[in-house]
């Protein structure tokens, strides 16, 4: 291992000396006048500039090579090109006027190339555009994408569905590292937020041949914000008022760069009182999180390498009836106090043709959950609840003091990721490489809701993408293994071989297929394999079970998407055959009051798909109509419905786009969600009404003091619906989900 370092930065540091400079011109394709201000990029680089007042651009210190680069600016559809350094040839580029929305490079695919140039079917977007919609959170905002929905407990606490999949099946990473936090619970959050995050990219359905176990049903990759371009530095203040929950998020951020060294630092804060419907106040949904976001990264011609570390911490409410109606922040008994802290470190060595990327990882999980104390008598309960506000909540202030944690579970997470790019042959462009995982769970309080354990995993995989005239094709296999270990007592290991093939092609002018099919599969986690007790929240006692097998899948996409300069149309179907599907089923039992849940397996499938279309009719390109409907269906072979699968949902926006002297990214919107009848439910589950939520919002860019403001206004569930949906944990006790809120955001660049 020191000798591959050692050659590691032998090569960086010789390759100092290998410096190149590109230059050019960027015209409109339509009347040959030069373009200012076109963002040019090197996504694997991570170097730009924009051109100036001529349209001219040069870019320096750039290492030998094959590589892509973009063009890109509203209003014109984005450019890739594939580019030889070194070039002797000024660059003419020509960008073509459209009124659709720019695309980015997708990260989660290991090529890295525009959407419309990926043979996987990525959906992506940017944080900026899931706030402008009214998201209080992450988990919130990624709702919007279509495909995806969030399991929630109140508005502190939600976790991604993808196609009706969650929890272990889909995995989650951010800064280019696996996050692992207890994923397993259903009443466990993301842990993470979004300030600083730039964009969301969602890979649906199986991507154990990117990501190994656990990726049997998608994977959510969170991409962080950039660094300054070289030379600059910059800086932002920003606020967001929600008036459902009187809450507020803030964040503040700084970054520069120089002489090769990069520098970023970004805090962030929100509050929020219980959320607000038209009946109740809903009781301990409140929650606390601080965010801190740090990266230092150093380029030269032929490495970069960045480390980046957050830490997040989150107090947040668990509910569990109505009771207290107030609007203070700071949450009651029960309620959970976890730490995350992500660390990780991505450095790429580029040769002549080729690259190495070593991603490397480590996550600490600390988890707490607080409640209340059992051993008072009667009249101490009746005294402690007779105690007046001010006294209760200054004592709520110290409870972390006071009170031990029932449940300390602390999750260290050691992961790595190193992909060899080989030199381009012909029309193939293949990568290599391995992926490991080196786990320990250690419980530190009263309860054990899982024990001490030690996982590790390692996978080596292979895939390659094929250019043809008319098509490109994908294809790519890899092998698994996954030991798991629990202190004095079961050892189970784990072992899949899995693959995927696709193609993307033109079947007619501007109508584009896809075809993926892809094997997938997830160990069982240590909960199915070795609970034993009461789940707290859920109100049952339950059992696991050592024989469990791993979860095998395979499924099928199909993606049709139609684009012309004003119309787009899309359909995507899927089907996704899973066998040993987990599941928790009662024996009829009771243990201390709860019934007796044990986890047992069968063969289940899903299927659906997501359809739509985007117009923005010619001449009035800034007025846009867009409509998407979803749709999952999940099912056992015994045909019985899976729980938890999201209903059907239809989406209707109108938006239009301005830009005046005084205002710039000008937008406004109405959009109108439906959700179904959910009728199709799991055995132990009751059917969902249906409902539509209104929602609006409006915004821009304006300059004060030399600087620009990002404002924005929008306002969700405007008629104050009251309304459940099916996937609320709170859905068993009859609870609605929030209601009206107006939200008021600004961004001051500095």
């Amino acid at each position: 291992m020191r000798i591959f370092l050692s050659a590691l930065l032998f090569l960086a540091i010789s390759s100092v000396y290998a410096q190149n400079t590109i230059s050019g011109v960027v015209l409109d394709a339509s009347n040959q006048d030069q373009l200012a201000f076109v963002n040019i990029y090197f996504p694997d680089l991570e170097k730009g500039a924009a051109t100036d007042e001529n349209g001219r651009f040069s870019i320096e210190n750039l290492p030998s090579g094959s590589y892509n680069i973009l063009f890109s600016m509203i209003g014109y559809e984005t450019q890739s090109l594939k580019l030889i350094i070194p070039s002797t040839e000024d660059i003419e580029i020509k960008l073509t006027p459209s009124a659709i929305e720019m695309q980015s490079i997708i990260i989660s695919t290991p090529f890295h190339k525009l959407q419309r140039d990926n043979v996987m079917k990525v959906e992506q977007k940017s944080i900026k555009d899931l706030k402008t919609k009214g998201a209080v959170t992450l988990a919130d905002g990624i709702t919007n994408i279509a495909g995806v929905e969030s399991v929630t407990t109140g508005m502190g606490i939600g976790k991604p569905v993808i196609r009706g999949l969650s929890s272990n099946r889909v995995v989650v990473y951010t800064q280019g590292v696996r996050l692992e936090n207890q994923q397993f619970g259903g009443e466990h959050g993301l842990g993470l937020s979004d300030a600083g995050v730039e964009s969301v990219e969602v890979i649906k359905g199986p991507a154990s041949l990117l990501y190994g176990s656990d990726a049997l049903g998608g994977v959510l990759y969170l991409n962080p914000e950039r660094f300054a371009e070289e030379g600059t530095s910059s800086g932002d203040l920003g606020a967001n008022y929600f008036s459902n929950t009187q809450g507020f998020n803030t964040s503040a951020s700084f970054k520069t760069s120089e002489n090769n060294w990069k520098f970023l630092f970004r805090g962030s804060l929100a509050e929020h009182s219980d959320y607000d419907t038209e009946d109740y106040r809903v009781t301990n949904t409140r929650f606390r999180e601080q965010d801190f976001k740090a990266g230092v990264g150093y380029q030269v011609s032929k490495f970069k390498t960045e480390f980046r570390y957050n830490v997040n911490h989150s107090k947040l409410g668990i509910p569990e009836e109505i009771g207290e109606q107030s609007t203070n922040k700071t949450p009651l008994l029960p309620y959970q106090d976890i730490t995350n802290h992500v660390m990780s470190s991505k450095s790429t060595v580029f040769f002549n043709d080729s690259r190495l990327d070593i991603n490397i990882g480590y996550i600490y999980n600390d988890r707490k959950e607080f409640e209340e104390e059992h051993d008072h008598d009667e009249d101490e309960e009746h005294e402690e609840e007779d105690h007046d506000e001010e006294e209760h909540h200054d004592e709520e202030d110290h409870d972390d003091d006071i009170l031990e944690a029932a449940l300390h579970m602390k999750l260290k997470t050691a992961n790595y990721d190193v992909k060899y790019s080989l030199p381009q042959l012909g029309k193939f462009e293949t990568i290599f490489g391995v992926q490991g995982m080196h786990q320990t769970n250690s419980n530190y309080g009263e309860e054990e809701l899982i024990p001490d354990a030690t996982t590790n995993d390692f996978g080596i995989l292979g895939t390659s993408h094929i250019h043809f005239e008319k098509a490109d094709i994908q294809i790519g296999a890899r092998f698994d293994t996954r030991t798991i270990d629990v202190l004095n007592g079961l050892n189970k290991s784990f072992e899949s071989f899995n693959g995927a093939f696709g193609v993307k092609t033109d079947i007619a002018k501007n109508l584009t297929t896809r075809v993926n099919l892809a094997t997938g599969f997830r160990a069982p986690n240590l909960s199915e394999l070795t609970s034993e007790g009461s789940h707290e929240g859920t109100n049952r006692y339950e059992i696991g079970n050592e024989n469990l097998k791993s979860e095998q899948n395979f499924q099928a996409d199909l993606s049709l998407e139609f684009q012309n300069e004003h119309l787009e149309l899309f359909a995507n179907g899927f089907y996704n055959k899973i066998n040993n599907y987990i599941f928790l089923s009662p024996d009829g039992s009771f243990v201390n009051d709860d019934p007796v849940f044990l986890y047992l397996q069968d063969d289940a499938y899903l299927y659906g798909g997501e359809f739509g279309f985007h117009l923005h009719p010619h001449p009035i390109d800034w007025l846009h109509f867009e409509s998407s409907f979803e749709m999952v269906t999940g099912k056992l072979d015994n045909d019985s419905y899976l729980p938890l699968i999201p209903a059907n949902t239809l989406t209707n926006m109108v938006r239009i786009e301005f830009e005046k002297n005084w205002i710039q990214d000008g937008y406004a919107f109405v959009k109108l969600l439906t959700a179904f009848d959910q009728n199709n439910v799991g055995d132990f589950e009751t059917a969902t009404d249906g409902y539509s939520l209104l929602s609006a919002g409006l915004g821009g860019s304006f300059e004060v003091f030399n600087n620009d403001v990002q404002v924005t206004i929008s306002g969700t569930n405007l008629t104050n619906k009251t309304y459940i949906s099916h996937l609320s944990r709170l859905k068993t006790d009859g609870i609605y989900n929030i209601g009206r809120s107006i939200n008021l955001g600004f961004i001051f660049k500095l």
